[in-house]
C-alpha cells in the first residue's frame, strides 16, 4: 500500500495525495506521473488490473496525452478540495463540467438492484472519468458535516471525523498529532523557563 488511506473515503485520500498541502515551499505532490495516478487508481479499485495494462501501453505511446490526464486529475482533485473546504462556487462549477464530460464517455447501466456508470472503451481518460465520478459523488455524501482537515499548521490532509465525540484533530495521532503534543509541551517548558 503506496498510498495514505486515513480519511474514511477513498475520494478524501485522493485530496491526501498532497504532502504538507498548507506548508508553502514544503507541499509536495504525490502525483507526479501518470503512473502514479495509475497505482493510485488500481490500489483504490477505480480500476482493474488487466485496465491498467491497457493504459501503460496507451501511455507508453502517448507519453503527452497521458501526462495531460495526469495534469487533470491533478486539477479535480484541487477542484473538490476548493469545493469542500472554502466552498469555492467556481471549483465547484469547473468540477460540475468535469463531471459532465466523464458521463458523456460512458453508459448507465443496471448491475443487479443498482445502476452504475460503464465506460465505453479503456482510453487514457479512464482514471480521470472514474476520479472525477468519485469525487461527485462525495460532494453528495450525507456525513459531510463530519469533514474535517487536520489541526496542524503545515499538513492539510482531510478526513471524516467518526470519533463518538467528535473530536479528532489530527489526521494521524501518531503522526502529527504527536508532533503537536511535543511542540505544546517544549513551548510550555520555555515559557516556564523565561
Amino acid at each position: 500500500m503506496r498510498f495514505s488511506r486515513i480519511a474514511g473515503d477513498p475520494m478524501l485520500d485522493l485530496v491526501n495525495t498532497v504532502d504538507w498541502r498548507l506548508g508553502g515551499p514544503e507541499r509536495s505532490e504525490r502525483l507526479l506521473t501518470f503512473a502514479e495516478v495509475l497505482g493510485w487508481t488500481l490500489e483504490f479499485g477505480l480500476i482493474s488490473e488487466d485496465e491498467a495494462a491497457v493504459l501503460r501501453d496507451l501511455a507508453q505511446r502517448d507519453p503527452a496525452r497521458a501526462e495531460g490526464v495526469r495534469r487533470e486529475v491533478v486539477d479535480a482533485r484541487e477542484r473538490v478540495y476548493g469545493t469542500l473546504f472554502a466552498d469555492d462556487a467556481d471549483a465547484a462549477a469547473a468540477l460540475a463540467d468535469m463531471y459532465r464530460a466523464a458521463i458523456a464517455a460512458a453508459d448507465l447501466v443496471r448491475t443487479g438492484d443498482g445502476w452504475r456508470w460503464q465506460d465505453r472503451e479503456i482510453g487514457l481518460g479512464l482514471p480521470r472519468d472514474r476520479v472525477v465520478r468519485g469525487l461527485l459523488a462525495l460532494t453528495q455524501r450525507a456525513d459531510l458535516d463530519r469533514l474535517h482537515q487536520c489541526e496542524d499548521a503545515k499538513c492539510g490532509w482531510v478526513y471524516l471525523d467518526t470519533s463518538p465525540r467528535r473530536n479528532r484533530r489530527w489526521c494521524n495521532t501518531k503522526d502529527c498529532g504527536d508532533r503537536n503534543r511535543a511542540r505544546t509541551y517544549y513551548a510550555r517548558q520555555k515559557a516556564k523557563s523565561s
